[in-house]
């Protein structure tokens, strides 16, 4: 479903394009990728990478490949911590129900990133991500909850998107994009592009 969304993005970036489903793929050397963009979920607690797995895709970021990941990439590999870390973090819960269209406001928080620039405040109707976030973080936009679901919720506030760094290498997330309807909100599609742009290996 995704490849309709990101293949254009992609296309329109100059990239070229090695496409899998296959976890098996990050045994390999993964160095000499720009850019490993990540939508991966099977919604399995036990789920996880093999060492060889966590190595190689870490070791490639260090390098200075880099990461692009969106939504249910944070709930990927969820007994692989250096995964997580990686990304800088970890799904928990959506509070109004998996697959509910519920409708949420993203706001930007830093408008002097090039990842968010043009990029307005916008609103989904989607899984409103509740997540544990590492506070090395370099925090893009953020999310309030009303508490209606759960009442001892209201108020608090939930990154959704962010840039961090690995070594050499650069991750952009976005927690944004459980349907193709939330990812072609041209706001979204925007912040991702210019997340992806970003974080792909530099030139120099």
């Amino acid at each position: 479903m995704a490849d309709e969304w990101t293949l254009p993005i992609f296309e329109d970036l100059g990239f070229d394009v090695d496409r899998t489903n296959d976890v098996f793929a990050l045994d390999a050397d993964l160095t000499g990728y720009d850019l490993i963009a990540l939508n991966w979920n099977n919604a399995l607690l036990s789920e996880g990478l093999t060492t060889a797995q966590e190595t190689s895709l870490l070791g490639a970021v260090e390098a200075g490949t880099g990461i692009a990941a969106w939504h249910g990439a944070a709930a990927a590999f969820r007994t692989s911590l250096k995964y997580h870390w990686l990304i800088g973090g970890s799904f928990l819960e959506h509070p109004a129900g998996e697959g509910v269209k519920y409708p949420y406001r993203v706001t930007v928080t830093d408008t002097d990133h090039p990842v968010t620039a043009g990029v307005k405040d916008f609103q989904v109707a989607s899984e409103q991500y509740y997540m544990s976030v590492d506070p090395n973080n370099h925090v893009l936009a953020e999310t309030t909850f009303t508490g209606e679901v759960l009442p001892w919720l209201e108020g608090m506030t939930i990154p959704q998107a962010w840039t961090r760094t690995w070594g050499r290498g650069r991750v952009f997330y976005s927690a944004v994009g459980h349907d193709l309807d939330d990812l072609r909100n041209p706001d979204v599609t925007r912040l991702c592009r210019q997340g992806f742009g970003w974080a792909a290996r530099r030139g120099d």
